[in-house]
């Protein structure tokens, strides 16, 4: 029978209480006393000279406080980027600098150029129609490919070129690849598109900074995935803020995706101008406002080949990306379409030679950094899809040309400098199989062309590396910041505990999961644990929540601060049982004596830990209170095999999904509901990426696809009801809880699936379609049956 409480229970959330009752406290929620509203008055074209700034008219209009510009921002450090890349020739990338507000140039729509503060909103955007500007516009530069071109405009006239860099990896296995292609059976040759993505959480980004005189202290708060990130970088980079008077609170997130990890001109500004006026700044971000502000996701284009030999092995594979920063660097985008995409070119197969060589460029675009998987499905959809055409070069079935390949034994070094603890990929393909029913499809496939459809299968198998690790392997790769974690777990008087976590909880289910492990740890129930989050000055220094990491690398850290309480309260409870500490046992929240019948409650030791009557303490302080950092060793690596049943409708060329399978391996699970949740999250946006969603931009740098309107976000008709199975488990070897992640899987393994299935269900219709780059639309679709 299921489990009720504890690892592998699936009690309800209990974080769902507020915000279904509409109790939840969101940034937006915040308002203070004294409180004025800031209006960004951004540029509405992508690259131009700001020759004057002429805020005269404006600063004089009803409730106008200040208005600040670029001016203002003389001697403040810009934004940091928090990973440096080393290109292929070991010269560090171009790294230009990111003003909080533009100075000299605008360089992508949306740039902000001033900032109006008022009373109001209504009078902050009212005053930002008076302010005249004069900006000499430039040619803009949007393709990749044509940025790199001598005579193309530069976005960074400090910089040589729009070049961020030119990075290989692995460098050293260029000329083995190559010669591995020259002597391939079979060479399979891909040329595809990530589409360029806009994440749009449900609720938009909000910052409110208030300065406190009686004690020089700023808090921020703000919708951040990260908050002692957001502390960090800010303080030391940009304002000059000592930490011990800057605090970052990140109440309730609704929604992140991997846009809200990062420290954004909006959040430095509140902070600053609080400081000026003496009084709180709040800015609340627009729908239409968060398209060019927000930070998007993917945009790259590779060509990817595969090299086979007569038995169909791989032998290699060589990749050449352009992938696009936009027009600054955001904080991790440059570790995105290097580290985390290249060490997964080798997925889950035993290809013995890999080279990938990526190409950064920016262009006058908002800026692109970490979405939903950052560099892993970049990685999985071209080399999916790339499987997948050689198949059908071959003639050969799909799952069995990959079944061929699979890695099979474990611990697996990758060609591209990781190790795979475990995994099992025959396991999940044959689950897959089982729970997609594969044996039917033939007979779905007829009943569909009785109805003038046409049906497609796509199948595909990812790898991730998630929560990142370890710090000291990071730092060499040029992250500027460690990516351990760390909890705190104090015990009261009365037993009930309060955990403070370095991990954010922004839909996660954070506040129900985290107490299920310690109440298995200790035995007692989930109620009486309590987990504290996202204020840095209630919990330890943390690096915050994003690629998958959360349980994996915060949550062994609130094991390992466990086992410290628990160790220490079995020394108090040895002394109220006068017997050996070593013959003292923890079980169902009752301490006892190892083959005896003497024991004591946990609330008999956790009171005796504040009341200490009963044992010397010069042995033994009181409390009962323990902090523990963990940085992971390795990487998890959870994988997974998908199935994707379309049909085509030849005559529009509209695709609907009529089955979805996704069979995973996430190791140990402790809440089997949640993790399906998550899944089925994932699932949707790279079902939105794969058929729905694109950013676009014309040739002069505006941005088409700037609201709801234009942009296509997948609604409940377009998915379907998914088949998720999470029974495969091979559990991690290096952390304490056996766990590895599970919140990106499914973008990553959708968007492959969903783009095989449609080729496949144009090869029933006798429509041989190399590739159809995302979105795929009707239109799109329709074109290449045409065609």
């Amino acid at each position: 029978m299921p489990k009720d409480h504890g690892i592998g229970a699936s009690p309800k959330r209990r974080e769902d209480v507020r915000f279904l009752t509409g109790k939840g406290q969101y940034t937006d929620d915040i308002n203070l006393h004294g409180q004025t509203y800031v209006h960004f008055l951004r540029s509405d074209v992508a690259h131009g000279i700001i020759k004057s700034v002429d805020t005269s008219a404006a600063e004089n209009m009803p409730g106008v406080v200040r208005i600040f510009t670029g001016a203002d921002f003389e001697g403040v450090g810009g934004l940091p980027c928090g990973w440096q890349i080393t290109d292929r020739h070991g010269q560090p990338m171009q790294e230009p600098g990111h003003p909080v507000l533009a100075r000299g140039k605008v360089r992508h729509v949306g740039d902000p150029i001033a900032a109006i503060i008022a009373e109001t909103k209504e009078q902050a955007r009212d005053a930002a129609e008076a302010i005249e500007l004069d900006i000499e516009e430039l040619p803009a530069v949007v393709d990749m490919v044509s940025a790199l071109a001598p005579d193309a405009p530069k976005v960074h006239d400090e910089l040589t070129s729009n070049l961020c860099y030119d990075w290989g990896f692995v460098e050293e296995n260029k000329a083995a690849v190559d010669e591995a292609f020259e002597k391939a059976a079979h060479v399979t040759t891909l040329e595809l598109i990530n589409n360029r993505l806009v994440a749009n959480p449900m609720e938009p980004r909000v910052a409110v900074g208030d300065y406190n005189q009686a004690n020089d202290e700023s808090t921020l708060y703000t919708t951040s995935q990260n908050p002692h990130v957001i502390r960090l970088l800010m303080g030391a980079f940009v304002l000059g803020i000592p930490e011990h008077k800057l605090r970052v609170v990140a109440p309730d997130v609704g929604g992140g995706f991997g846009t809200k990890i990062f420290h954004y001109a909006e959040e430095a500004f509140v902070t600053f101008a609080s400081r000026q006026i003496r009084r709180p700044v709040k800015w609340t971000s627009t729908r239409s406002e968060a398209f060019m502000s927000d930070a998007h996701g993917r945009d790259h284009k590779t060509k990817i080949e595969l090299a086979l030999d007569a038995d169909n092995n791989f032998m290699a594979i060589r990749t050449d990306t352009y992938a696009n920063m936009g027009a600054y660097l955001s904080t991790f985008a440059p570790s995105v379409p290097t580290w985390l995409h290249g060490t997964l070119m080798a997925g889950n197969y035993k290809t013995p030679l890999i080279y990938v060589n990526v190409k950064a460029v920016f262009t006058n675009t908002v800026p692109v950094d970490a979405y939903r998987g950052a560099g892993r499905p970049e990685a999985t959809f071209q080399l999916e899809r790339l499987v997948d055409k050689a198949a059908r070069e071959l003639g050969v079935d799909p799952i069995a040309l990959r079944r061929q390949n699979f890695i099979t034994q474990f611990p697996y070094a990758t060609p591209v400098a990781v190790e795979y603890d475990t995994g099992d990929y025959i396991a999940t393909m044959d689950r897959m199989e089982e729970i997609m029913d594969l044996s039917g499809f033939e007979a779905r496939r007829k009943a569909s062309e009785a109805k003038g459809k046409w049906r497609g299968l796509g199948v595909n198998c990812y790898i991730e590396a998630c929560g990142i690790a370890p710090s000291n392997l990071v730092g060499q790769l040029g992250a500027r910041a460690g990516l351990y974690d760390a909890a705190t777990v104090r015990v009261n008087a009365t037993g009930s505990i309060s955990v403070m976590v370095g991990a954010h909880s922004h839909g996660q289910g954070h506040e129900t999961t985290f107490p299920q492990v310690i109440a298995e740890m200790i035995g007692i129930d989930e109620s009486q644990v309590d987990i504290v989050h996202g204020d840095s000055s209630k919990i330890p220094f943390g690096m915050g929540t994003y690629g998958s990491r959360s349980l994996a690398v915060c949550g062994s850290a609130m094991v390992r601060a466990a086992e410290k309480v628990i160790r220490k309260a079995k020394k108090i409870a040895a002394h109220l049982l006068e017997a050996s500490e070593a013959d003292i046992e923890l079980k169902d929240g009752k301490f006892s004596v190892a083959g005896t019948d003497k024991e004591c409650a946990w609330g008999d030791v956790t009171l005796a830990a504040y009341v200490p009557h009963n044992y010397p303490l010069e042995d033994i302080e009181p409390g009962l209170e323990e902090t523990a950092f963990y940085d992971p060793s390795n990487f998890t690596y959870p994988s997974g095999a998908y199935a994707c049943e379309v049909e085509v409708d030849p005559e529009t060329g509209k695709v609907t999904i009529e089955k979805f399978a996704a069979a995973d391996d996430f190791g140990n699970v402790v809440n089997p509901m949640i993790v399906e949740g998550q899944v089925h999250g994932g699932i949707a946006q790279g079902i939105g990426q794969a058929l729905l969603e694109a950013a676009v931009y014309d040739e002069n740098g505006q941005l088409q696809s700037a609201s709801y309107m234009d942009y296509a976000m997948p609604r409940a008709d377009d998915v379907p009801f998914y088949i998720v199975d999470h029974s495969c488990c091979t559990p991690c070897t290096h952390n304490p809880l056996g766990v590895k992640g599970c919140g990106e899987a499914g973008a990553i393994g959708s968007p492959p699936a969903v783009v095989n299935a449609v080729i496949d269900a144009l090869a029933s219709g006798g429509k041989n379609v190399p590739h159809i780059d995302m979105p795929l639309t009707p239109h799109r679709v329709w074109k290449a049956i045409n065609q």
